[in-house]
């Protein structure tokens, strides 16, 4: 049984499919791939819908929790919903054949979700176990499959074909999804998702409010922003959702990668 954002992306998915075909020439090429955007009309519409529903509502609500809710507390919300994040990781990890990544993930799990009190306290990434970018549009790229053209998510916002068939994909991987699902529940799995917009949203409000501030054209600086971002994570040299938009601006080419090590929770405990 498909659960609803799966549908919505397998339509969106058929509406796509076959948009674009990359151009021979290599400007040309270069062009295209910096943008691909050849549902711009309508992703702009979907834009603007976004920035509306934003403005009278995301980004009010999100400054009430920012002013409700004390940094420590947001802090352990955050790490409590990474840590439920946490099996989709891992699930990726495996797909993609990284089991140095695999093991960091499941020990950061294990750790923060007995230790770490079901995840609220980030004991994993003290200990010196960071957290690992993974999900399936990652594991698509991993897999040569190409990215497609730029899309517009309802709510969603920024993504790709290949992103967006790897947001329903994860979405039926999500193990707790699943039991929230299976026993009736699904109003839980809404709210998870509606508290992560929420806190991602509060974290960005000064940084968004400037970049909209100071911007020609709002729409093409996020297509431009986010298309490099994803590139680092992609090569996994900048796990997470976008942070700091003001660090996007560097050749995704040049992230510092990771330096990864076992990961050994018996010896991260000992420090």
């Amino acid at each position: 049984m498909t659960r609803p954002l799966t549908g919505l992306l397998l339509g969106l998915l058929i509406l796509t499919a076959g948009c674009a075909t990359p151009p021979s020439d290599p400007a040309a090429r270069a062009e295209f791939e910096a943008t691909n955007d050849p549902l711009e009309p309508m992703n702009r519409q979907i834009f603007d819908f976004n920035q509306f529903l934003d403005r009278i509502l995301l980004k009010p609500v999100a400054q009430g929790y920012r002013a409700v809710v004390p940094e420590i507390g947001r802090n352990a919300i955050r790490h409590f919903l990474d840590n439920l994040g946490e099996p989709v990781v891992l699930a990726n990890d495996l797909l993609q054949g990284d089991l140095t990544r695999a093991n960091l993930t499941a020990g950061r799990f294990l750790m923060n979700s007995t230790f770490g009190a079901a995840g609220l306290a980030d004991l994993a990434t003290d200990a010196g176990a960071a957290p690992q970018s993974g999900d399936f549009g990652q594991t698509l790229y991993t897999w040569g499959f190409e990215d497609g053209p730029y899309l517009v998510l309802p709510v969603f916002g920024p993504s790709d074909v290949r992103d967006a068939i790897g947001l329903g994909v994860d979405d039926e991987m999500d193990p707790f999804g699943w039991l929230a699902f299976v026993h009736g529940y699904s109003g839980i799995t809404y709210g998870r998702w509606a508290l992560w917009g929420i806190d991602e949203r509060s974290r960005l409000i000064d940084t968004l409010d400037e970049l909209q501030r100071t911007s020609v054209d709002f729409y093409a600086q996020m297509r431009s922003l986010w298309r490099q971002h994803r590139a680092s994570v992609l090569r996994k040299g900048a796990p997470g959702p976008m942070p700091g938009l003001d660090t996007l601006y560097r050749d995704p080419a040049a992230a510092p990668t990771q330096t990864l090590t076992k990961f050994e929770p018996s010896a991260a405990l000992s420090r």
